[in-house]
């Protein structure tokens, strides 16, 4: 039983369905990230490279012929075993052109080399391959001191224009005033670490799901701002 509550728990983390209101901190975001992507992973065929797989959350999505986890290479990453390759923060270890897609979700910001970086996905990618990228526009700091950088929607394109993507769909995340919720529940998340377990989840479970129906009925009901939002989800090419 413990074990079933466990795997319900564990799954409401990245795929939140009605019970992630009363559960997951995040549970503005991580919705909004979810059916983005499943909206976008039916365009995905061939072998796939996740990016910075960490516990391939999405993996289900994707119905490709592979799909490659790729993961830097440290104690967290090696300890987790989910990877399928490790690299040390400079060149993947694949040929040129090896993948028809490379997923890379929530991983640009960590990066300090973000030219270099956005150069092996290219390089590693073939012609007319696509790219399926999600990166944080408001967050918190967060994965210290590895957290690097915020893009705005006109950094990311000139970034990925000057590695030869042409963007096909740009999705902002959260362009409503649900991100003022998930920013509340992101600052009580903080402030709550190193409290007891019983008193997070009580506070998870009441204060801060108020939070998530309120950022849900805000997001509804209130005028939407393009300017202000948590993510941006983008589908690029490679450019020929």
């Amino acid at each position: 039983m413990m074990r079933r509550l466990r795997a319900i728990y564990d799954r409401q983390a990245f795929h939140p369905g009605w019970p992630g209101i009363f559960v997951n901190p995040f549970y503005l975001a991580r919705s909004c990230l979810r059916d983005v992507l499943t909206e976008l992973a039916p365009h995905m065929s061939g072998r796939l490279l996740d990016v910075g797989c960490g516990s391939k959350p999405y993996r289900a999505l994707f119905e490709v012929d592979e799909y490659v986890g790729l993961d830097i290479d440290n104690e967290a990453s090696r300890k987790r075993g989910v990877a399928d390759h490790y690299y040390d923060g400079g060149e993947f270890p694949f040929p040129t052109a090896s993948f028809d897609v490379v997923l890379c979700n929530q991983v640009l910001e960590h990066v300090f080399n973000p030219d270099d970086f956005m150069g092996e996905i290219s390089r590693t990618l073939r012609p007319g391959g696509l790219l399926l990228l999600s990166v944080p526009f408001v967050w918190d700091e967060h994965e210290q001191p590895f957290d690097y950088a915020r893009y705005s929607s006109f950094g990311l394109r000139a970034l990925l224009e000057k590695q030869g993507f042409r963007i096909l769909q740009h999705h902002k995340l959260g362009a409503d005033a649900s991100t003022l919720f998930q920013l509340a529940n992101a600052y009580l998340y903080k402030v709550s670490q190193g409290w007891r377990r019983p008193y997070t989840l009580l506070l998870t479970g009441t204060i801060m799901a108020l939070i998530n129906i309120m950022g849900i009925i805000a997001g509804k009901m209130l005028p939407g701002n393009p300017d202000l939002y948590l993510d941006h989800v983008v589908l690029a090419e490679k450019m020929p």
